[in-house]
């Protein structure tokens, strides 16, 4: 497996694949691994020729007062997960590397990012959709994969490849959770013992949210009302119930949703979702 710390040795790898007429997936990181990135990895190498991870902590998507310093850094423990997982070369390009002095440049993508985590984190999905964006055009993958955890992030890059386009695949991963339910984050190693326990509210009453969806709950504001009633014990950054396309909040349940929950437990952010489609009926 090779480690790429370069731009450009990481499209020599590349184009000399893809010159050989493989197909290349790509599974964006900011390491820390765990196993629901391990899902993402392991599917980007069944389904292309050759896998390659990227690990960088992204700057560009952290606030001044958030945790883009004590971020956990595994790296080593990172290429090892990599290895397991098939992934043939790891693009682990350095600060400088991405955003070198007088970097300028930002991509925005309107509306989808506005809402939900973009509300309260404003430069968020700038820098995601930046960092994805460059990582793309380096890489210059065909398929590249992202946990269904990160819905908006999710929909967000769905619109920018759609709408600058990158010809790439974008496939999302159902989100793996913990024995338990807790949905995996590299922040959840933040959480101590009791914290943790108290965090499995997110997961449970999403779960909850789901079965009264499923037995046929359709209005908006009283599923949204059930899940803050069960987050009572941590404080609620958001519970949302939104279009799964365009990460608008919509009354009634008509198209695929997505509902979403923010929360911080202690001083650890967590979000959640589960999505949920009205079944058709039969004819």
């Amino acid at each position: 497996m090779k480690i790429l710390e370069t731009a450009d040795a990481m499209r020599a790898w590349s184009g000399e694949r893809q010159c050989a007429g493989k197909t290349i997936g790509l599974a964006p990181t900011m390491g820390a691994l765990h196993e629901g990135h391990a899902s993402l990895m392991r599917a980007a190498s069944a389904g292309n020729d050759v896998a390659v991870a990227s690990i960088f902590v992204n700057p560009a998507q952290f606030a001044p007062h958030e945790d883009f310093s004590k971020y956990p850094r595994t790296f080593d423990a990172d290429v090892a997960m990599c290895a397991d997982c098939g992934i043939q070369a790891v693009y682990a390009p350095s600060n400088d590397k991405i955003y070198p002095a007088g970097y300028a440049t930002y991509v925005n993508v309107e509306g989808v990012s506005e809402g939900l985590c973009g509300e309260s984190r404003p430069v968020f999905f700038r820098g995601v959709a930046t960092v994805v964006t460059k990582l793309f055009n380096v890489v210059r993958p065909h398929r590249a994969y992202f946990g269904q955890k990160d819905a908006q992030q999710c929909a967000v890059i769905r619109r920018m490849t759609r709408d600058l386009e990158f010809g790439i695949e974008i496939v999302v991963m159902p989100t793996v959770r913990e024995p338990d339910g807790l949905a995996m984050s590299s922040r959840n190693r933040y959480l101590n013992a009791e914290e943790r326990e108290r965090a499995l509210c997110l997961s449970r009453s999403l779960f909850e949210a789901d079965r009264v969806m499923q037995a046929g709950e359709r209005n908006a504001r009283y599923i949204v009302d059930a899940v803050r009633r069960g987050m009572a014990d941590v404080r609620i950054g958001y519970v949302e119930l939104a279009d799964a396309e365009t990460m608008q909040p919509v009354e009634t349940i008509e198209k695929p949703v997505v509902l979403a929950v923010a929360a911080f437990v202690g001083e650890t952010r967590l979000i959640d979702n589960i999505t949920f489609e009205v079944p058709q009926k039969c004819c």
